[in-house]
């Protein structure tokens, strides 16, 4: 009997092994299962992060590309409008104080006017009194006083009419001069067509064109003066000049200053500018020194350029100084712009065909113009402006 029971206890006990190894296979298996479900899970997290990360890069990219320099040029002109606002601040200051000392001078005439009235009334009063204690002897100085003011009234209207006809008279002999300047000013411009086509004579008092113009009215002085002395040191003559005013610019607009100029044939003034132009080119830093000092001795240095060529380089350096402006002798023709100062020799034809498309007055046209040129023809001295 005891067998049997160690022998069913056995069996319980192996039966029980049994269980329990399955149980612990089961357990396995669904812990391998749980495993790789967060592995899978982990692998699709780690690809969605990969595919955000790429947008996001791709996103900084394409605002790096298209949103910053949007937002450097709209930060640049809000900054200009900035600047066009504070200038107007201050010329609306300026106007305010100009108005603070007119109305300071309005009170100052009141008050004056308010005496002036006070001393009037002390004489209306005294006048009354005099004419109570004897107005007999007043009533004659009254006439008399009413006698002289009618003969003022009369001689200042004579004075009225003389004015009205000597300024009829003015405006006639302003028309007249009007018509001569006008018939003068054409046939000096059918004369400088003439030699720039070749059917002039020899012996012509007028052989080239001359224009001035610049956008700052306080260089115009110096700007002519300076143009002048490169006139006359070109060995040229003034033979006659006029002063235009711009229709439509309204009166504070650059008056425009043509010149006709005579001495020297065009073609030699071509060569002669281009001589200058070269050598002004030539003034150019390279490695710290300009290519004349590279190139010339210590003792030759210091020798003064020649009269003309100090001349045109003075007319230059003024035109830098410039924020917009153009001078013409002759075949040259130097441009200012805001950004860039150019010079080019011109040909008989190109110096026609830019009169007949009315460039010159226009700096920013002219240098458009003047980029098409060849390269032996023009010239860029900005960077020779900006140099000391």
């Amino acid at each position: 009997m005891t067998t049997v029971i160690l022998v069913v206890m056995c069996v319980v006990v192996g039966a029980l092994e049994l269980y329990a190894g399955k149980q612990s296979k089961d357990q396995q298996r669904a812990f391998v299962r749980r495993i790789d479900e967060l592995n899978d899970q982990v692998t699709k997290q780690n690809n969605v992060l990969v595919t955000v990360g790429e947008q996001l890069t791709a996103e900084l990219s394409k605002v790096k590309r298209e949103v910053l320099p949007a937002l450097d040029s709209r930060l640049r002109h809000n900054t200009g409008q900035v600047e066009e606002l504070a200038t107007v601040v201050h010329q609306a200051d300026e106007y305010l104080r100009a108005q603070v000392g007119r109305l300071q001078d309005l009170e100052q005439q009141r008050v004056t006017l308010a005496a002036l009235r006070r001393k009037l009334g002390e004489v209306e009063t005294t006048v009354r009194a005099a004419t109570g204690a004897g107005a007999a002897a007043v009533e004659g100085k009254v006439d008399s006083a009413l006698d002289r003011l009618a003969d003022l009234e009369r001689g200042g209207t004579e004075i009225l009419d003389l004015q009205r006809t000597l300024t009829r008279t003015l405006e006639d002999v302003e028309d007249v001069v009007a018509e001569l300047l006008r018939y003068t000013e054409g046939g000096l411009d059918e004369a400088v067509t003439a030699t720039l086509t070749g059917r002039r004579t020899e012996g012509a008092s007028v052989t080239a064109t001359g224009r001035l113009w610049t956008r700052d009215g306080q260089l115009q002085d110096i700007l002519t003066e300076m143009y002048e002395r490169s006139v006359r040191a070109s060995r040229l003559e003034v033979r006659f000049r006029t002063v235009e005013d711009p229709d439509g610019h309204g009166p504070d607009a650059p008056d425009r200053h043509r010149y006709f100029l005579g001495g020297r044939r065009a073609e030699d003034l071509a060569g002669a500018f281009t001589a200058l132009l070269i050598s002004t080119g030539a003034d150019l830093p390279h490695n710290g020194l300009s290519r004349e000092q590279g190139r010339l001795p210590q003792a030759v240095q210091g020798v003064r350029p020649p009269e003309d060529e100090a001349a045109l380089k003075a007319l230059l350096r003024t035109l830098y100084e410039s924020s917009g402006a153009v001078a013409q002798i002759g075949p040259l023709l130097a441009v200012r712009t805001r950004d860039e100062l150019l010079c080019a020799v011109l040909t008989p034809g190109q110096s026609l065909e830019l009169e007949s498309d009315e460039v010159f007055w226009d700096p920013a046209a002219s240098t458009v113009r003047l980029r098409r040129l060849p390269a032996h023809q023009l010239w860029d001295l900005t960077t020779w402006g900006a140099t000391p």
